[in-house]
């Protein structure tokens, strides 16, 4: 689907979640970024995109991406998306 359509922005979520189960992280960010780009996200794939650049050591980007979800939780009214990523913000921070 990624292949015909670049821009369908489900089809690179479902991509990078596939490419996360293989180990592929930088694979998985750079499908990601582009889902992120493109689609309003409620705050999973923000999670999401964190877990894969904590994988490739980027730590600081890992933060901002969480604080981004963060912003989105609370946005979209999912308060406990919003205080599991905050946890997980916490843990990169301390």
């Amino acid at each position: 689907m990624v292949a015909k359509n670049p821009a369908n922005a489900l089809a690179q979520y479902g991509l990078a979640n596939e490419a996360m189960k293989e180990g592929s992280y930088q694979e998985a960010a750079d499908h990601y970024v582009v889902y992120l780009g493109a689609y309003d996200d409620e705050g999973n794939g923000w999670g999401r995109y964190a877990e894969a650049l904590v994988e490739l050591g980027r730590l600081t980007d890992a933060r901002q991406a969480l604080q981004s979800g963060i912003a989105a939780a609370h946005r979209f009214g999912h308060p406990s998306m919003a205080s599991e990523l905050e946890s997980r913000l916490e843990s990169l921070t301390s």
